[in-house]
């Protein structure tokens, strides 16, 4: 059920008195309104509380709107100067096949798809060039179709039952960065741990204690860390979800292998790169999956099973959010604000009861098909996007890219 908040609470969020609107006339699909007497959002059929005409007037707009984008901000990304490792690349403008330079930032040869480093524009100016079919980008409707096929080979994300989510308030993107607490409860009021004894959930926890948050510590595995990764590594490759990727990839021509394919993800998620100073203090995992401080700001941290952990420890007071995704039965998207044991997020996108292996699927799948891009996705009929950053200053292999960052950008509203 959802709950309601104290007005003083309201005032301070910002949230004005609407009157009592008892239609869903001109309010198809409208953010949930705690001040209506009854609700039009996609939600309210799951929640009891819709208006009587809200089958009439709303259903037949289902699906029809484009995705909405919402704002997401990484710390790096914020004021950014031009040299910044976050921006766009170089164009590939006359550079096509041209060949590999390792000088350059980014790269317009018929291999760089394979190695995910080239230029933003690469498909647009490039995709013609006489590349043959395997070399060839992975094109928007493969990667829904894929992406389809891997949220239904799910089985290990909750069940309805298994999480009971207290979003509480949602404000508006223009009050984030407030610092105001919306929520006086707790954002996950249950959760049933037993699917923490999963194979892969349970590899997924090992690995959130052997990182320390703040940038400029370098990190330093011991055997048994290490030992961890592969653990998870080769506990995922188990599940439908990650052979569904693999096959995908394979067919694409991007890996020969599952050997070569697990080795690229082990480098490209774990290896470790320098944030800070001369310290290798950070790894894509790290920043995605466990989250990390710099500038006295909280950066990445995008994992639901993270921030239960770290909530149920009194560690994360969740705030408010903007943003709650349509979909009536989990995994589900929620863009949220909250404060990490004295440190902000202005806004934090999470998948909310996906498996692990999904999100690593999914931020992994983007990242090796539109490096540094949005990557549109479709999800139980609903589009999802998801942006990328690769990480510019140091690389492994021959030139391939470790993972600044994967996280939720758009989805429906």
């Amino acid at each position: 059920m959802r709950a309601c908040v104290p007005l003083i609470v309201a005032m301070l969020c910002g949230l004005a008195w609407a009157g009592k609107r008892e239609s869903c006339a001109s309010r198809c699909n409208e953010r949930f309104d705690q001040d209506a007497v009854c609700q039009c959002d996609r939600r309210c059929p799951r929640h009891g509380d819709c208006c009587e005409d809200y089958e009439q007037l709303c259903t037949a707009e289902e699906n029809l709107r484009e995705p909405e984008p919402f704002l997401e901000l990484e710390e790096e990304t914020e004021g950014a100067p031009a040299s910044s490792l976050y921006l766009a690349p170089n164009s590939c403008q006359g550079r096509c096949l041209e060949a590999f330079d390792k000088h350059h930032p980014c790269h317009c040869n018929a291999r760089c798809p394979e190695f995910g480093n080239c230029c933003e524009d690469f498909e647009s100016l490039c995709g013609h060039e006489g590349f043959s079919h395997s070399s060839d980008a992975i094109t928007k409707e493969e990667l829904q179709s894929v992406s389809e096929k891997i949220y239904r080979a799910d089985t290990n994300k909750a069940r309805k039952e298994d999480i009971v989510l207290n979003s509480q308030n949602c404000i508006s993107p223009l009050e984030t960065r407030d610092q105001v607490d919306c929520c006086p409860e707790p954002l996950f009021t249950y959760v049933n741990e037993k699917l923490f004894s999963k194979p892969t959930y349970a590899a997924f926890i090992n690995l959130l204690n052997n990182y320390q948050r703040a940038t400029g510590r370098g990190e330093h595995f011991t055997a048994q860390e290490l030992a961890e990764q592969d653990t998870f590594l080769r506990e995922i490759m188990k599940t439908a979800v990650m052979k569904e990727l693999y096959g995908f990839l394979q067919q694409q021509n991007r890996y020969s292998s599952e050997q070569e394919f697990v080795s690229d993800l082990k480098n490209m998620w774990f290896g470790l790169y320098s944030r800070s100073k001369e310290e290798r203090d950070s790894s894509g995992f790290e920043h995605v999956f466990s989250g990390e401080v710099k500038k006295g700001k909280v950066t990445g941290f995008h994992n639901w099973i993270r921030f239960y952990m770290q909530e149920k420890e009194g560690l994360v007071d969740y705030y408010s959010h903007i943003y709650d995704g349509p979909w009536d039965s989990y995994p589900d998207v929620l863009a949220m604000q909250f404060n990490w044991d004295g440190y902000y997020k202005e806004v934090g996108s999470a998948f909310i009861g996906s498996s692990p292996e999904f999100e690593f699927a999914l931020y992994s799948l983007c990242f090796i098909a539109r490096p540094g891009k949005v990557c549109q996705l479709s999800l139980g009929g609903h589009p999802l996007a998801i942006q990328t950053y690769t990480w510019n200053k140091s690389t492994y292999g021959n030139g391939k890219k470790y993972i600044a960052t994967a996280y939720i950008v758009s989805s429906t509203h």
